[in-house]
């Protein structure tokens, strides 16, 4: 996808009344940056602001700790525009400590790929053949990946499952490791995983370091939860805010945008759609042709999310703890990703009690360890999905005075969000921020 932004942008009349629906990071980040020129009202369906920036606050012995359940972490080498934003700003983060384990109860099978002892933690693996062979396909893999991206070998239109199967990559590769990493980052399962496009895949896994044993980015987490930069990137616009006022449907005429919400009809110069695709084709009463392709092409994945202190989803073993922790327990492919994120790992948080984070495993947590149940969804990503967000232009600009801005223009997480909403800002006139060429965006733990 070519995503770079021409340098040439209309001329557009300072202080035209703009709608933002959905108050996600993309919505907000827009609105800040129409904010500089641009009168902008903002339309959030729930109670609440933040979309997937989702933290809550745990009363325990006297004290309270700030838990992330959606967006956790960013990393100082894929999120140049978010942290860019940041530092704008002024909101304080801290370094974190990423690391991914594999486990299954049905048999004592795990590990922690963090560092050689937590490779072996479960010490029975030093002396199964089975597990070195994992090793060396993991480096075969890491080898052939990149060769294959460097030399074009990769089409856009070949599935991760269809470029393993060719390969010859052995099930315990395919589905102890490189299945269940990918699927915990884009919270997929593992048949969709596999539909993934290998040069999507490989492209995002180099970016990211994942494909070397060492030159990993350095993560970080925001001190006091991600909820932190929420007051300041909305204080531009904060009197202009619209709670609990869900739209219901929109139209285009030449000289405006009619909008209907809760609010009652009223009329715009321009409106920025920052909801998922899905919801921005629903509101459409006039979608063209176009529209209803590109936006049909970018579907969604529900996902459920439970906050609890059930350390029975880690690993048995201590020492095979990490940051984020699948369960695999003979699992459909088409069952929905069960990962487990340790946040007092991820937060630095020092409690009592370990905090975890679970997505669709709620089963398997003892009810009254349960903190809280959260839904979100997340976007998939299909060939096909990448063929439409190359559509953008046909869809988003001034001619129908509708701008589409959200992290699912490109893989998912928050910087791409911030991304987005660059592009939606320079098209509506405000270009003082450059925007940087295009990378592929970083895995932002859990719900991103």
């Amino acid at each position: 996808m070519n995503s770079t932004l021409s340098t040439s942008q209309p001329v557009l009349p300072i202080g035209q009344r703009i709608a933002v629906i959905g108050s996600g990071i993309s919505g907000m980040a827009a609105a800040w940056y129409l904010s500089r020129r641009h009168w902008v009202t903002l339309f959030e369906s729930s109670a609440r602001l933040g979309g997937h920036t989702a933290t809550v606050e745990v009363p325990l012995n006297g004290a309270s700790y700030a838990i992330d359940t959606g967006f956790i972490v960013f990393n100082d080498r894929t999120y140049p525009h978010f942290q860019g934003l940041l530092a704008q700003l002024g909101v304080a983060v801290q370094p974190t400590e990423m690391s991914f384990s594999v486990h299954r109860t049905d048999r004592d099978f795990e590990y922690n790929g963090h560092t050689l002892a937590s490779l072996f933690a479960q010490r029975r693996n030093l002396l199964r053949p089975g597990f070195y062979r994992l090793l060396g396909e993991i480096l075969r893999f890491n080898r052939r990946a990149t060769a294959d991206l460097d030399a074009g070998r990769l089409p856009l239109d070949q599935s991760l499952g269809d470029y393993l199967k060719a390969g010859g990559y052995s099930a315990d590769f395919m589905y102890h490791y490189l299945l269940p990493m990918g699927a915990a980052i884009w919270s997929a399962s593992i048949r969709q995983l596999s539909e993934f496009s290998v040069l999507f895949f490989v492209r995002f896994f180099r970016h990211h370091g994942l494909l070397a044993v060492n030159d990993r980015p350095q993560w970080y987490t925001l001190v006091g939860g991600s909820h932190r930069y929420i007051p300041a990137l909305t204080a531009p616009y904060a009197n202009r805010i619209r709670l609990a006022c869900p739209v219901s449907g929109l139209r285009r005429y030449r000289d405006g945008v009619a909008i209907t919400s809760a609010h009652g009809q009223e009329s715009f110069d321009q409106v920025v759609l920052a909801c998922h695709a899905d919801q921005a084709l629903a509101l459409l009463e006039d979608a063209s042709a176009a529209e209803r392709e590109v936006l049909g092409a970018l579907p969604y994945e529900p996902n459920e999310v439970v906050l609890h202190t059930d350390t029975r989803l880690l690993p048995r073993r201590r020492r095979a703890w990490a940051s984020w922790n699948y369960r695999l327990d003979g699992r459909s492919e088409e069952a929905r990703v069960a990962v487990t994120y340790n946040m007092n790992l991820l937060q630095r948080i020092e409690a009592p009690q370990t905090f975890c984070v679970t997505l669709n495993d709620s089963a398997a947590i003892d009810p009254a360890k349960v903190l809280g149940r959260y839904h979100y969804a997340h976007p998939r990503f299909t060939p096909a999905g990448h063929l439409a967000q190359a559509r953008h232009a046909e869809i988003s600009g001034y001619a129908r005075r509708t701008h589409y801005c959200g992290a699912y223009w490109r893989n998912g997480f928050h910087e791409d969000g911030v991304w987005s909403a660059l592009r939606v800002a320079q098209a509506l006139g405000c270009g003082e921020t450059v925007l940087v060429s295009p990378t592929d965006a970083t895995p932002e733990a859990a719900p991103a």
